[in-house]
């Protein structure tokens, strides 16, 4: 008797460690959410509020609709790398439709479902019937729909209907509807997965095709709908995504399908196929946003929040593996038993007593320790990818270094969703003023106007906001110095000759303004041609590549307008000895090393904006609005055209 006593009590402890061990294991995910907030909440007090706590749901939203999508796929032994150009294409067919086309707004709604189903029907074709790897035909479909949506909108915004652009607002003045519909979509995710045949014939096709095959599931078929589903979600998305810009962006989503298939991952589907669930798909989705809020909430440089989140993901993958690897209870179809619904459902109940208990007495301790400390300011800049932007952020950062300001400086990769996101977080921030150097001016509208209903005054660099206010816009006349570019290049021609464009990023506004006064300068000189307009996306690798592209056609051309200086020292390198020489080559920015071109005499221009000048004059005026002083509307910074005779003088 006494020995069965002591080999019971080992094995009862022995039990309840691998109890706990198991119960980790298969809600690895949920313990990584819970822990994530409850490191947030303690690092930073302005976590734990309602309002960011809604935005962390809202930038959760267009991710995790996605991603339900996705997760149909990756259950099926798939993958869809379309999702993201699939719902900027969807989102610009509706605004089109209702917009241009003049079609009734519901009719608009449904063409772009139809649309994000129909490119959904073309990656199943490819893959069931055209024996196409699903990386490959899901691959073709990003650029197809990322090129159609640019074809159809010529590369600008177009303004969403009034009507659908309610979905970006708010129900009752506080609960976000991008909340509402991602959980719609995740309920149906649910309910497809475990509850009906389709769904239990992705998991079948995701563990073996083969059997699923011979067992007498119509295999063919079945990748239709299932990538039918994944484009319909996409198109949901896309909808919600332009709803909450106001405008539907031709380069929207970008990237979007890599967070998609990250969120299913993180949240315990396998790769591999067979495995996966709405519930997990949802909190992969919600730790993405997590960390992005929090990171943006602590100042952690924009650079280092990419290494963090790929670190976050391979740690997921490799914790699937550690979890299959340790036999714990696979995340699969909806067919397990009440039991162990239940004891999931009680898990989850537990967890959220746990979180908030210590997120409360995080709570208190923030609250015990607050105190008055310096002014913070947010600056968001457009991208940090850009000699220019980083020269603005370089003078707004020694401005608030003298004036004695933390400057909290995000870059949104010229993704005007990813600035929204950054914007409403800078506005639950308990920050004094933010600055915002837009990707797009109607796109920054809606975020900016939650900003000023909070009472944060924003002074927008460089671009303009539209449809909300602003203390001040500090910048340089786009089109005028586009105008000036225009004539320096004539100038030095003598008037004649032929020339080629180099575009800017499709759809921002500083392409649309630089390349509007380029044109208007233009009109005085008749006898200059222009035969060629190429975008290369403000990119000086893809400015060599576009003008060594051109020059096979045009091999004679005199001259090269180029909307940024990268695109043009891109075509200087194409240009190669020719450059100063028989071609004229006219950049804009005056970056350090446009500048450096201009005094070699390869780059005979630019049109410069002194954009330290900018960052030192933006901060001034955003400490000024915080402090309720006076603030002019519009500060110019005058623009100059930069020679090889005045270089020398001349500091940006």
């Amino acid at each position: 008797m006494a020995t069965d006593t002591l080999k019971g009590e080992p094995g009862a402890q022995g039990g309840a460690t691998a109890g706990l061990r198991r119960l980790l294991l298969d809600n690895g995910a949920l313990t990584a959410l819970i822990v994530l907030v409850i490191a947030m909440s303690a690092l930073s007090g302005d976590f734990l509020t309602a309002d960011n706590l809604l935005n962390v749901g809202v930038q959760a939203a267009v991710t995790a609709i996605l991603a339900f999508g996705v997760t149909f796929v990756i259950v099926s032994a798939g993958i869809d790398l379309s999702v993201g150009s699939v719902a900027a294409l969807s989102a610009t067919v509706l605004a089109w439709s209702a917009t241009e086309a003049g079609v009734p707004v519901a009719l608009a709604v449904l063409l772009a479902v139809a649309t994000g189903i129909a490119c959904g029907l073309v990656n199943g074709f490819l893959i069931s019937y055209g024996k196409l790897p699903p990386f490959i035909a899901t691959l073709a479909m990003l650029s197809v729909g990322r090129g159609l949506s640019l074809v159809i909108s010529q590369g600008s915004p177009i303004a969403f209907p009034d009507s659908v652009s309610h979905l970006g607002d708010t129900l009752g003045g506080w609960l976000p509807v991008p909340v509402l519909v991602m959980v719609v979509m995740g309920l149906l995710t649910a309910f497809v997965l475990g509850r009906t045949y389709i769904g239990r014939s992705m998991y079948a096709i995701g563990g073996n095709e083969e059997a699923a095959r011979l067992s007498g599931l119509r295999v063919r078929r079945q990748k239709l709908a299932i990538y039918a589903f994944s484009g319909l979600f996409a198109a949901a998305a896309g909808i919600v995504l332009a709803s909450r810009l106001s405008s539907a962006q031709p380069q929207a989503a970008q990237g979007y399908e890599l967070d998609a298939i990250a969120a299913v991952v993180i949240g315990g589907a396998s790769l591999a196929g067979g495995t996966g669930k709405a519930s997990g798909t949802l909190i992969g989705a919600l730790i993405l946003a997590v960390l992005r809020n929090g990171l943006n909430l602590l100042s952690v440089s924009a650079f280092w929040q990419q290494v963090v989140i790929g670190v976050v993901i391979a740690l997921a993958v490799l914790f699937d593996t550690l979890r299959r690897r340790a036999g714990a209870t696979a995340p699969a179809a909806g067919a397990s038993g009440g039991g162990n619904r239940g004891r999931q459902a009680l898990t989850y109940v537990i967890a959220a007593v746990v979180a908030v208990a210590v997120v409360g007495a995080t709570s208190l301790l923030h609250n015990g320790a607050s105190g008055a400390g310096k002014q913070r300011i947010g600056l968001s800049l457009s991208t940090l990818n850009n000699p220019f932007f980083v020269q603005i952020r370089a003078g707004a950062e020694e401005e608030a270094k003298r004036l004695g300001v933390d400057l909290t400086v995000t870059d949104a990769q010229n993704d005007a969703s990813q600035q929204a996101n950054q914007l409403q977080n800078f506005t639950s921030g308990s920050l004094s003023a933010v600055v915002v150097n837009p990707v797009d001016s109607d796109a920054a509208g809606p975020a900016v106007r939650g900003a000023n209903k909070a009472g944060i005054p924003v002074v927008a660099v460089d671009r303009g906001v539209n449809e909300a206010d602003t203390a001040a816009l500090v910048a340089s006349d786009n089109v005028e110095g586009g105008a000036l570019g225009a004539e320096a290049l004539a100038e030095k021609l003598g008037g004649k000759g032929t020339i080629v464009v180099l575009q800017g990023q499709a759809g921002t506004s500083a392409s649309r303004e630089r390349g509007a006064g380029f044109a208007e300068g233009l009109k005085d000189h008749p006898g200059i041609k222009v035969v060629a307009k190429q975008p290369a996306d403000f990119d000086r690798t893809k400015g060599l590549d576009v003008m060594t592209n051109l020059l096979q056609a045009h091999p004679d051309i005199d001259g090269v307008f180029a909307e940024n200086d990268e695109m043009a020292l891109g075509a200087i390198k194409a240009l190669g000895s020719r450059a100063g020489k028989s071609v004229q080559v006219v950049g804009f920015d005056g970056t350090p090393d446009g500048l450096k071109a201009v005094e070699a005499g390869t780059l005979y221009a630019s049109v410069a904006q002194q954009p330290s000048e900018l960052g030192r004059i933006a901060v001034r005026n955003a400490l000024r609005a915080a402090g309720d002083e006076k603030v002019e509307s519009m500060v110019k910074v005058p623009v100059k055209v930069v020679t090889k005779e005045n270089v020398a003088g001349f500091e940006g």
